[in-house]
C-alpha cells in the first residue's frame, strides 16, 4: 500500500486499534534507526502527538494505552532491544492530544499524528531558557511579580535588599520584603531567608531554606498544588522541587505563588 504524507480531506483509512498501534510503533522504529545510524543513547525524550476527531479519538487512546502510559513505552522499548538501539535508561514518551499537529513533528502517513524526538542536547537547551513567575498573594514585596530563568544566578529571598552575614559580606536578595511595610506579614521575614536555583539534574527550579528560614528562627514551608500535602524546610541541605501552582509560605503569613505561566 502506498503511504501519502498529506491526505486529502475524506481520504481516511479505517484503522482498528491493533494496526494502528503498528503504524505508529513502526514509524517510531524508523525514526529512531536514523538517528547516528541507529545509536540511541543520546535521545531523552519522544514525543506522539494526535489530533484525531472525537470519532477515531478512543481508537487512538486504546493504540498508545492512554490508560496505561507505561505499557506503551514498554513496547517501544522492545522495539528498541529488538533493533539494538540502545536508549538510555531515563528516556521518555510522551502522547499529547490536541486540535493540531505541530510543524516541526513528522507526520506519520495516513494517520492524524506526528511525531517529534529530542537529543539530551536539545533538551538541555530547552531547559536552559526555562523561565517562572513568582507572584505575592500574602504581605508586601518590591514587586507584586517577579520573573526568574535557569540561567539566573541563586534567588535569595528575603527582609530588606542587603543582609550581612556571618562571615562579614553582604547577601542581596532578589525578592525583596521590606522592613519599613506596615503589612504584618513580613516581620515574620528572616532577611536570609530562602532562596531558590534552578537544579541542572532535575531540570527544575528548587527552593531552599537558608539559616535565618529554619527553626528555632522563622519559618519556610510548602503547600503543594498537586497532592494538597504542607512541606516544611527543617534543613537548609534538603531543598524541594517547585511545581505549577506550588505556593510557598513564609514565617508567619507571607505567601508566593509559583507558576510557569505568563498571566493573560
Amino acid at each position: 500500500m502506498a503511504f501519502n504524507l498529506f491526505r486529502n480531506k475524506g481520504e481516511k483509512r479505517e484503522w482498528d486499534v491493533k494496526s494502528l498501534r503498528e503504524t505508529l510503533l513502526r514509524f517510531i522504529k524508523e525514526a529512531l534507526q536514523k538517528i547516528e545510524g541507529g545509536e540511541g543513547g543520546h535521545i531523552k525524550e519522544l514525543l506522539l502527538y494526535v489530533a484525531a476527531d472525537q470519532d477515531d479519538k478512543h481508537i487512538y487512546e486504546g493504540a498508545v494505552y492512554v490508560h496505561d502510559k507505561e505499557k506503551f513505552r514498554n513496547e517501544v522499548q522492545r522495539i528498541a532491544d529488538d533493533y539494538a538501539l540502545d536508549l538510555p535508561s531515563d528516556w521518555t514518551i510522551e502522547v499529547i492530544f490536541g486540535d493540531d499537529l505541530p510543524a516541526e513533528a513528522a507526520r506519520i502517513p495516513n494517520t492524524d499524528a506526528a511525531f517529534l524526538m529530542h537529543t539530551r542536547r536539545q533538551v538541555q537547551h530547552n531547559a536552559a531558557s526555562a523561565v517562572a513567575y513568582i507572584r505575592i498573594l500574602s504581605g508586601e514585596a518590591e514587586q507584586e511579580e517577579y520573573i526568574i530563568k535557569a540561567t539566573d544566578d541563586k534567588i535569595n529571598i528575603g527582609r530588606d535588599k542587603k543582609a550581612v552575614t556571618d562571615n562579614g559580606s553582604y547577601r542581596l536578595n532578589k525578592l525583596v520584603f521590606p522592613a519599613s511595610s506596615d503589612d504584618e506579614s513580613n516581620r515574620f521575614i528572616s532577611r536570609q531567608h530562602a532562596h531558590i536555583e534552578w537544579n541542572k539534574d532535575t531540570e527544575c527550579f528548587m527552593i531552599f531554606a537558608d539559616e535565618g528560614g529554619v527553626p528555632p528562627r522563622n519559618k519556610t514551608k510548602i503547600h503543594v498544588a498537586a497532592d494538597g500535602k504542607m512541606i516544611k524546610l527543617n534543613s537548609t541541605q534538603i531543598g524541594h522541587p517547585m511545581s505549577e501552582g506550588d505556593q510557598v509560605i513564609l514565617g508567619e503569613s507571607a505567601v508566593f505563588l509559583f507558576s510557569t505561566k505568563a498571566e493573560g
